[in-house]
């Protein structure tokens, strides 16, 4: 769904809402979410160091990394790890959390902004390593890719083509760093790449026979700003050479698109929802950095004390990011059967998603 600023797109949204929820579509309920970091930690220093040590022309400043991210360190996949090797052990958490065999899974979504290859979809490869035999596919949204995964899951369950879905993704975006940098213009193209890190992450979606589950969703684009951030190698644009596939991004620019149109979107949606931040116990935001995290608290009014902060210590995880900082969330005990959580997605394109489940 994409909102339209001003009265006629308010209008809108709330009689296509009504419409929505006068179908008494049966919930779906998130049995289980969990997670996966691989062992090795890679600190913004030793970020650092890399760069000087493969750009011996250009000079990078001490400390930069943390001082403009607020980043201290991110986990790094192992050479012989792959993005379906990562969602493979966040689904079997999943999977043995939820108290659901391999055998039920009847729909398999891989969801993430990575990909093992182009060709065939990653969902295979996942399904291959992990024993599943069921329908599958792949869904791709930048950052938002995992909760636009859990979007096609639930109407799947709902429309009755699945009963129990497995949603995963697996992010390696540590193999999309150019380390070898020439100038200070070509430092700042690749900046957002030094941000991120690697992670995996799980959910087992059932339909709600307690009325526990997904409460509320929407989805909006701006997708005139798709320029901003981009991987561009293997597609028509451009299929071959090494200088494409490494992250380009203007982050600043990126940053000044989200807090221009992030805080009417999302009013919008709370509109819609009929409720707002004071009705959610969590709020799980994707993060990028520090400061951009705390202007975009600021700008959108979210509570900072509902907001659970994962940046600094394990990095930019692209569509892993929110179901991460869940996960921990549950198996801290922060997160309790009974909680409404919100789920708050920003990925590059741009798009902005929201969920509210009652857990």
């Amino acid at each position: 769904m994409i909102l339209r600023s001003g009265a006629d797109s308010r209008s809108h949204v709330s009689q296509r809402a009504m419409s929505l929820r006068s179908l008494t579509l049966p919930r779906v309920q998130l049995s289980a979410v969990s997670a996966y970091l691989p062992a090795a930690i890679r600190t913004s220093p030793e970020v650092e160091a890399m760069i000087a040590a493969a750009s011996p022309g250009f000079r990078v400043r001490r400390g930069i990394l943390a001082a403009r991210t607020g980043i201290q360190a991110r986990r790094v996949a192992r050479v012989d790890e792959q993005c379906s090797d990562l969602a493979v052990t966040a689904a079997r958490r999943a999977l043995d959390e939820a108290g659901v065999r391999v055998a039920e899974i009847d729909l398999l979504i891989f969801a993430a902004a990575g990909q093992d290859l182009i060709e065939p979809a990653t969902a295979h490869i996942v399904q291959h390593k992990l024993g599943t035999t069921c329908q599958v596919l792949d869904v791709k949204n930048a950052c938002n890719s995992f909760l636009n995964g859990i979007q096609v899951a639930e109407s799947l369950i709902q429309n009755g083509s699945a009963r129990k879905a497995l949603v995963v993704t697996g992010e390696i975006c540590s193999r999309a760093v150019r380390w070898d940098v020439r100038s200070a213009d070509e430092f700042r193209q690749h900046f957002p790449s030094y941000t991120m890190g690697d992670a995996g992450a799980a959910a087992v979606l059932t339909s709600s026979t307690d009325g526990r589950g997904v409460r509320y969703r929407s989805f909006a684009a701006r997708s005139h700003h798709w320029p901003l951030a981009t991987i561009p190698s293997g597609g028509s644009m451009h299929p071959r050479g090494d200088e494409f596939a490494y992250l380009h991004g203007d982050g600043p620019a990126l940053k000044d698109a989200f807090v221009a149109d992030g805080p009417t979107i999302l009013r919008g949606m709370l509109q819609d929802a009929e409720l707002d931040f004071d009705d959610v116990d969590h709020i799980f935001v994707h993060q990028v950095g520090v400061p951009y995290h705390a202007e975009m608290l600021v700008a959108t009014g979210i509570p900072a004390h509902k907001v659970r902060g994962t940046v600094t210590e394990y990095g930019n995880m692209a569509s892993a990011t929110i179901p991460v900082a869940h996960a921990m969330a549950v198996a801290d005990g922060i997160v309790r059967r009974g909680d409404r959580v919100m789920w708050l997605g920003m990925a590059s394109g741009i798009s902005v998603a929201m969920f509210i489940i009652d857990v």
